[in-house]
């Protein structure tokens, strides 16, 4: 069956949506690659025909802990939809899986759905809310895994980083369930911190990586917070981080609060 093409002019389109304004841009040189940016931050990046090529760096890194940690097909949340860049190439790479992913803005579910070749319900169903209430309406025990990839401009909004958002995540995740979140670190890792408190208040075992840099405060970035009731397999995590097209280092809690301080 043919892939369904995007419905857009050959280059970029902006259209209105329910929190400010998001724009599609064509990826100079690329037949169907697209970057979405939802309020002027860069929030998605999808090719059409491989579903599975994730070229944000942090969705690869989260894509590499999937892998190591988790096997077979996937129950999956995803809290922030966007383009659900992540979510096709779960859907892509583990045949069987049923996810969900939710996302504030309405109005962009829909340009998504049109634009994109989105699977659909059950294996991906979309859902409009505020990511902190929805995920309280999930069942106990029920999740494998657990994505928290979602931004207010280039924050991330202050109701999905408190202990009883994690506290949700921990009571949804299966026991051996894994937690990821996007956390943007400005250098002096105050942000990090507060979020690696907060999710050590709900599981046993927190980890992160980034780049060598990043964890170092030497300048911005994205850093990928892991937890889960299990201890995380390090050494595996470690070795597939590294071989990344962007290289990204994994700590475990103890090197991480060494390495940012408490």
């Amino acid at each position: 069956m043919a892939k369904r093409r995007i419905f857009t002019a050959p280059s970029t389109q902006v259209v209105d949506i329910a929190t400010g304004q998001a724009r599609l841009e064509k990826v100079d040189g690329e037949p169907d690659s697209y970057v979405l940016h939802v309020n002027g931050v860069p929030s998605s990046s999808i090719t059409l025909s491989d579903p599975a090529r994730l070229d944000f760096e942090y969705l690869d890194w989260m894509a590499r802990i999937i892998d190591v940690v988790t096997d077979g097909s996937l129950r999956a949340i995803h809290l922030g939809a966007a383009g659900c860049a992540l979510a096709r190439a779960l859907d892509a790479t583990r045949p069987g899986s049923r996810q969900t992913a939710i996302d504030i803005d309405p109005i962009l579910i829909d340009h998504v759905r049109q634009w994109f070749d989105l699977p659909r319900s059950p294996a991906l169903a979309l859902r409009a809310g505020d990511a902190a209430a929805e995920i309280a309406t999930f069942r106990d025990d029920t999740a494998d895994v657990i994505v928290r990839d979602a931004f207010s401009f280039d924050s991330v909004p202050e109701q999905l980083a408190t202990e009883e958002f994690y506290a949700d995540c921990a009571r949804v995740l299966r026991p051996s369930g894994l937690f990821l979140a996007n956390v943007p670190d400005s250098g002096d890792h105050k942000v990090l911190r507060e979020e690696i408190r907060a999710a050590a208040s709900a599981f046993n075992h927190v980890a992160a990586a980034s780049e060598s840099g990043v964890l170092k405060g030497r300048r911005r970035g994205n850093v990928v917070i892991a937890a889960a009731q299990d201890p995380l397999p390090d050494a595996a995590l470690d070795r597939s981080l590294r071989t990344a097209p962007t290289m990204a280092v994994w700590l475990d809690e103890a090197a991480l609060l060494s390495r940012i301080g408490r």
